[in-house]
């Protein structure tokens, strides 16, 4: 889109504020607006200024003017706002250097695909993550010195089948078997079909929406694949839609990993596929799930990185709530066709070059799409040019080997202290093409270590008073 298509939308929509949306490193949306009476197209040029040491991962306070750059080609009209409003996604530059930030997590995405082009490799990715998420009634949480606790319910949740709530009418999903029943079990049928229009209504595409296996509204819309940037792009509308659109219905929604105990966590699998010339790479009929030789060596990257990778694609203490053995958890650092127990599964729906992908299933939808989805990328472009084999593919449910069988399987780590550790030691693939850099990733490791960890392993644990307290 060109700067005057932007005028032209202004004018057809009677846009009152132009509203200015970044990324912060972890991986949230910030935003600022201005009158129309102060836009200029100097903005797509000169930028805009904004104070960096306010913003999570960017400047000390002594280097904290920023300018935020817009992208005519990154527009919607927000669907929230009571005045007329146009959103503009936004990249950061560093008003003294003229340049792009580095630490700005769109700017390593935009990166990451001028880097693909440059190997001579393939000319495009095209991305397609599946992200779930749970809609609430309630949520309540505090930590102070002597307490902390949380407490979720749901209408949905199969712990009030006995709750009185005249009249109590009963169709809440058991645990672990909320995946496609219908209405009334399914009562979020509705609200998810207006998130889906929200979501058209922004220009994400969407293919289907579902409940998915997790008592009290866990659900899923999946997007159409696009290009690394947009699909970054579009995970940020669809989380800024879905939350909304809930919050409208005195809902809330949330994109925790594992947010409920002994029920299944919510994931985002991560399908990709090269393509050069119009031809799909992945594809070679014939072979084992119908991949080529660059895919399985793209999938040998995947993962022979997984543990650096997982510091950016599973990146937070709650993502190893779900990565443990069960619920579905692809823990295992292994390959296969359809079995979904597999770090790596070959989708084999379709016989069809258009369809043919593989899908990473250990990331989840915590974490910065832009840096997650470049991470994954740059991890199966390593692979590639270092030729590396996967281990050999498993077809047996993973869960089911014992002994010596299921001894020869990497699993993935525990925690988030670990894929910290691993990722300092293991991101020279990340820094290739200058896609990711020393100064972003040191930001990150200290970022999680100091904030994150740390934060959550000096606090006592309720379930430590449980094993514990008379100990």
């Amino acid at each position: 889109m060109a700067l005057r298509d932007i005028e032209k939308t202004i004018k057809e929509n009677d846009v009152e504020f132009v509203d200015f949306k970044f990324i912060d490193l972890p991986g949230l949306w910030q935003h600022f607006s201005i009158p129309i009476g102060e836009f200029s197209p100097d903005l797509f040029t000169e930028g805009i200024a904004f104070d960096g040491s306010s913003i999570r991962g960017f400047q000390s306070i002594d280097e904290s003017d920023m300018l935020l750059l817009t992208d005519a080609n990154a527009s919607f009209l927000d669907p929230f706002t009571d005045d007329a409003t146009l959103s503009l996604i936004c990249n950061v530059k560093d008003p003294i250097t003229q340049q792009l930030y580095s630490r700005d997590p769109r700017y390593v995405a935009q990166k990451a695909e001028r880097y693909l082009n440059t190997t001579g490799i393939a000319d495009t990715i095209y991305v397609g993550p599946e992200a779930e998420f749970y809609i609430f009634d309630d949520i309540r949480f505090d930590q102070s010195y002597n307490r902390g606790f949380y407490q979720i319910d749901s209408t949905e949740g199969f712990w009030n089948s006995g709750k009185e709530e005249n009249p109590n009418l009963g169709y809440k999903p058991r645990y672990k078997e909320g995946y496609f029943p219908v209405p009334p079990m399914d009562s979020y049928q509705n609200l998810r079909s207006k998130m889906v229009k929200t979501l058209l209504g922004v220009g994400v595409e969407v293919e289907v929406h579902h409940h998915e296996v997790g008592t009290a509204g866990q659900a899923e819309i999946d997007m159409r694949f696009t290009t690394l940037v947009d699909m970054a792009d579009n995970l940020m509308k669809y989380k800024f839609v879905v939350r909304n659109v809930a919050h409208r219905h005195n809902k809330t929604v949330t994109f925790m990993p594992k947010p409920i105990f002994m029920d299944n966590g919510s994931g985002m699998h991560v399908h990709q596929s090269l393509w050069k010339g119009g031809k799909n790479l992945f594809f070679e009929p014939g072979r084992y799930g119908d991949i080529s030789k660059m895919a399985e060596y793209y999938i040998g990257g995947i993962l022979h990185h997984a543990p650096s990778l997982l510091g950016l694609c599973a990146p937070t203490t709650n993502s190893y709530r779900r990565l443990v053995p069960g619920y579905e958890a692809p823990i295992n650092l292994i390959y296969s066709q359809r079995n979904r127990s597999a770090c790596v599964r070959i989708p084999m729906y379709s016989t069809s070059e258009k369809a043919k992908r593989i899908e990473v299933r250990f990331p989840d939808p915590s974490c910065n799409p832009y840096l997650a989805f470049s991470a994954l990328l740059m991890a199966g472009l390593d692979g590639i040019e270092n030729q590396m084999e996967p281990p050999a593919p498993v077809d047996r449910d993973l869960y089911e080997l014992e002994g010596e069988e299921k001894a020869k399987i990497k699993s993935t780590p525990g925690s988030l202290e670990e894929v910290i550790d691993a990722l300092e030691k293991d991101h020279a693939y990340l820094l290739k093409g200058g896609v990711f850099t020393e100064d972003l990733l040191e930001m990150w490791i200290d970022y999680k270590r100091e904030r994150e960890i740390n934060f959550v392993r000096l606090r006592p644990h309720p379930a430590e008073f449980a094993l514990y307290y008379d100990i």
